[in-house]
């Protein structure tokens, strides 16, 4: 069992979840929903295999109003129709942040998402898929569990 970074240095944990508070600030104030956010952080914590932070967040997005059936369809939204412009243009941002390094199609979809959103909204956005990106690494290195919630 690796040790769990969150507990072997908590002054550098309390600095990421610091950031992370930060990060959800500017998302609110650049009008980015809960939804929004959550989506963009189960379609990171996905692509990054991270089952911590994919357990955590697909609750906190049906809390936030994504439908069983968007969380279904997320792994193929590109194939659906579930998802609004600003969604897509989340999801966009989500799956160029994190599956990196940036190709044609990314840097493409980044265009096609910046200009739904407008510069400062975009950034907000991708901001909350570089922190979502940090703390699946930090899950993942630190194997942290998934518990049960059958018998809670």
């Amino acid at each position: 069992m690796r040790p769990y970074l969150d507990k072997t240095a908590p002054e550098v944990w309390k600095a990421a979840q610091a950031f992370s508070t930060t990060v959800a600030a500017e998302a609110e104030a650049r009008g980015i929903t809960a939804r929004e956010g959550e989506l963009i952080k189960v379609r990171a914590s996905q692509l990054n295999g991270c089952a911590f932070c994919l357990d955590l967040h697909t609750r906190q997005a049906r809390s936030a109003g994504v439908t069983e059936q968007q969380l279904d369809m997320l792994p193929i939204w590109r194939d659906t129709e579930l998802f609004s412009e600003r969604e897509i243009a989340m999801l966009l941002i989500a799956e160029a942040t994190t599956l990196t390094p940036l190709d044609d199609h990314a840097v493409a979809d980044l265009e096609d998402a910046r200009a739904v959103l407008g510069d400062e909204t975009f950034a907000a956005a991708e901001w909350i898929a570089v922190a979502i990106n940090t703390f699946n690494r930090v899950s993942i290195m630190s194997a942290h569990p998934v518990r049960d919630r059958r018998s809670a």
